[in-house]
């Protein structure tokens, strides 16, 4: 390269360093829409093109850009030409992200304004472009169809008849074992004890359900109890006969929930407790708590209104914040607006001196590349210094490697020496006679002088012993067990007996209450309402007619 030719190398590049986020912006777009198959590797190639064509057309002219652009790949110029030079994109989106860099006036006077003035003279260009490539296509179609010629394949010879192979004779079978057929033995013993325990449990549990029947002469007071209280259900006399013939000719058992009965129980004992310490406390000279009931009542219900007539309070002083606190958020948006005013003057003023910075920063820049370009001439001597001191390190490297790698060799071939000493003493040892053969005798012990130690035969008694001390507990345990489950029924039985009289009281009890409870009439006052209550609700209107004024300027 000559002089010239260098500094406009030169030029080009500091510019393309430069204004790197101005052409990322052409080109990114370029590879999205209409460059979706262009190779990335070319993509310094229209940096280029879009620097020359942006700032420096003006100096080289049409004709040396021309030049320079028909020298390269037609399809790739034409392509990436016509996408940058539309009219469209120029006003639109190109300027838009120009002018995020820089100021709208200064990119559409400096930029937009002379690429649009070049544009119809591109377009002749872009034309001359695509007239070489339809050219290029109508030589390319033109092509000599293949005429397929018949292959010259050898005629197969007959293929001679295979001699059948001699068919082959099934061995004969052995005949299935007759135990295939027969249930094990286990079975069956599991079978005899099963119904052994089953015949147990039907003696045991005979007598389990008995408190859970009623006796006849019991159902049949319950049911005239029913009768006589006028119960819908139980007015027929036929349906009273009916029940009694029928309890009487099979009674059928119900499992009741012995839980249930101890509970109900306990609570009749404890409330029968409590009667007769109340009679006894009556019976030397204690008052009668009725009057005390009646005055707790009035308290509770006087307690009651007061927690009402709070709660509303807090209800309505809920609302009254609420009211407020719109109120304070309408002042706040008025003195957001004012500090957004201050904040716009504020902005204007900073964007000036970015813009300052900005051509302060551009200066630096093109002093830097300048020294990049100088530094690269002195960086040739450097690299050949450094290749060399390389070499000199691999070779260094190489020799120790080798001494490594025959230390390792010579460390292998004596393990592998070693360990096949090894193997030959472990197959001499293998190769002597050894006795495969032990007699047993369980009547003696290990020998391993131990004070616990015993034969097998003395361990077969004592295990025999053992089941049967297992055998005479579980028996044991099972009478116990039965003797208290009579036990329970019993004590459940007393209970329902106990139960059924409780209920009967309890019954008589209520009714005579409830008839007490009609007797009387209740007289209910209206409640006046709190001092408190009012004021809060004054107050709420008064908040919201003023916020209602502050909407109406806003």
């Amino acid at each position: 390269l000559n002089v010239t030719e260098e500094k406009f190398v030169l030029d080009t590049l500091a510019g393309c360093i430069e204004y790197k986020s101005l052409l990322d912006v052409v080109v990114n777009a370029f590879f999205v829409r209409d460059g979706r198959y262009c190779l990335i590797s070319e993509r310094n190639l229209y940096v280029v093109i879009c620097y020359l064509a942006t700032f420096q057309l003006e100096e080289l002219g049409l004709q040396l850009f021309s030049r320079i652009v028909k020298s390269l790949d037609t399809a790739k110029m034409q392509k990436f030409l016509r996408f940058f030079f539309n009219a469209l994109y120029l006003n639109t989106w190109i300027k838009d992200e120009w002018s995020q860099f820089y100021d709208s006036l200064y990119v559409k006077e400096n930029w937009i304004d002379p690429l649009l003035r070049w544009q119809p003279k591109v377009q002749q260009l872009i034309g001359q472009l695509t007239d070489k490539l339809s050219n290029r296509t109508t030589t390319g179609k033109t092509s000599t169809v293949t005429q397929p010629k018949e292959f010259n394949l050898t005629v197969p010879k007959p293929r001679a008849i295979p001699i059948p192979l001699p068919i082959p004779t099934l061995e004969k079978m052995q005949p299935v074992p007759s135990s295939t057929y027969k249930p094990p033995k286990e079975k069956k013993q599991l079978e005899e004890i099963k119904r052994k325990n089953w015949r147990k449990a039907e003696v045991t549990n005979a007598d389990q359900f008995r408190c859970a029947t009623m006796k006849p002469e019991k159902g049949e007071v319950c049911y005239k109890i029913l009768y006589y209280l006028k119960i819908p259900q139980y007015e027929d006399e036929n349906l009273l006969e009916y029940l009694k013939i029928s309890h009487s000719m099979d009674n059928i058992p119900i499992k009741l929930n012995a839980a249930a009965i101890l509970r109900e129980g306990a609570l009749y004992q404890r409330k029968m407790e409590q009667e007769l310490k109340r009679i006894e406390n009556l019976l030397q000279g204690a008052g009668d708590p009725s009057e005390f009931l009646e005055w707790q009542k009035q308290m509770r219900g006087k307690d009651l209104e007061e927690q009402l007539a709070e709660t509303e309070c807090r209800r309505l002083q809920g609302k009254l914040s609420h009211e407020e606190a719109v109120l304070a958020h309408q002042n706040v948006i008025q003195e957001n607006k004012k500090k957004a005013d201050l904040m716009r003057e504020e902005k204007a003023e900073l964007m000036h001196q970015y813009a300052e910075k900005r051509l302060q920063e551009q200066k630096e820049v093109r002093e830097l590349v300048e020294q990049v370009v100088e530094g690269r001439k002195n960086a040739k001597q450097a690299k050949i210094k450094l290749q060399k001191y390389k070499q000199q390190i691999v070779q260094e490297v190489c020799e120790e490697n080798r001494e490594l790698l025959r230390q390792a060799l010579e460390e292998e071939e004596e393990k592998l020496r070693k360990r096949y000493e090894l193997i030959q003493q472990i197959r001499a040892i293998e190769s002597l006679p050894s006795l495969r053969h032990k007699f047993v005798d369980l009547t003696e012990t290990g020998g391993h002088g131990l004070i616990c130690e015993m034969s097998i035969v003395e361990l077969r008694e004592r295990l025999a012993l053992l089941r049967e001390a297992q055998k005479a507990a579980e028996e044991e345990k099972r009478d116990q067990i039965i003797q208290e489950k009579q036990a329970k029924e019993q004590l459940l039985l007393d209970k329902l007996d106990q139960i059924s009289l409780f209920r009967a009281e309890l019954g008589r009890a209520a009714a005579l209450k409830s008839e007490e409870k009609k007797q009387k009439s209740q007289s209910g006052e209206r409640p006046v309402k709190d001092e408190r209550i009012l004021n809060l609700q004054k107050k709420i209107i008064e908040k919201t007619m003023e916020r209602k004024k502050q909407a109406g300027l806003l």
